[in-house]
């Protein structure tokens, strides 16, 4: 489906539920303080500020620096699409990584322990479940590389949410039969040139789906690697990271019609249960 005709058919979904999506959209911001036992949260939501009814609601989860610009950016984004976007805090107030070096530190620490990623992203749902402005019937999460990992194991941990997306996460996990938990259904959008993430996790990660009966989509982009959608990771592939500007609207535009079937139960898109897609 090319872009005008997929853009065309989410605007229908949304007149059907009594919103146009709008890039003139009200944008309300905020910083939000939330815990998770005795750790202070700092998130950032994003919604339009007209909104008059509750309306759906998706996590964003950052890379593994933690939050900042491009969640936050990547929440208005959904914002102006006429969701409530939360961008989730996974490390702490004011807990930022300088380096690769402290990234993968700090990220590591919720890798080798996916009770604890799990407890943390399950805090900032039940929060925002509250909220006003969020229909709590009609929730996604979507992440990044460090955060695409950490929204599968949101879906592995059986939380009611209709969908995740991950963008260049992690595929692995020491929990596979916790597959059988997951409620909603699972779009992974993946480099196939990713060298963070080996073929035999890939393999392993379909496998892990079809046993446990999961409506999940893997789609490949030729020639992107990890970090595909940051443009601050630059344009060298061989560097491992690397921006891809096709993989990157690509998968922006698999995204908002994943999400518009979601929240929207129209339209002509479908999941293929067990769909492993390449690109052309």
């Amino acid at each position: 489906m090319n872009a005008r005709r997929r853009w065309g058919w989410i605007v229908a979904a949304g007149l059907v539920l009594g919103w146009t999506p709008s890039v003139q959209a009200h944008l309300h911001t905020e910083t939000v303080e939330y815990a998770h036992g005795e750790i202070l949260l700092e998130g950032y939501l994003a919604y339009d500020g007209h909104l008059t009814e509750r309306r759906p609601v998706v996590l964003v989860v950052h890379e593994w620096k933690g939050l900042g610009p491009y969640a936050m950016r990547r929440a208005d984004q959904l914002a102006r699409l006429g969701y409530v976007a939360f961008a989730v805090d996974m490390y702490g107030k004011g807990v930022r990584a300088e380096d690769h070096e402290q990234a993968a530190a700090l990220s590591g620490t919720y890798r080798k322990d996916r009770q604890l990623m799990r407890a943390r992203i399950q805090t900032a749902l039940e929060w925002i479940k509250a909220h006003e402005k969020v229909d709590p019937t009609r929730i996604a999460a979507i992440g990044y590389c460090f955060g695409g990992t950490t929204v599968l194991e949101l879906a592995r941990s059986g939380a009611d949410v209709l969908g995740v997306v991950s963008f260049h996460g992690g595929l692995d996990t020491p929990n596979p039969k916790d597959a059988r938990q997951i409620k909603g259904r699972v779009l992974v959008l993946h480099g196939a040139g990713d060298s963070f993430v080996s073929q035999e996790q890939v393999q392993g990660f379909i496998k892990e789906m079809q046993e446990a009966g999961v409506r999940y989509e893997l789609v490949q982009y030729p020639g992107a690697v990890h970090s595909f959608t940051v443009q601050e990771a630059g344009n060298d592939p061989s560097q491992g990271m690397a921006y891809n500007e096709n993989a990157d609207r690509q998968s922006w535009e698999a995204m908002t019609a994943f999400l518009a079937e979601l929240f929207g139960e129209t339209g002509s898109r479908h999941a293929s249960d067990g769909a492993d897609v390449s690109i052309p």
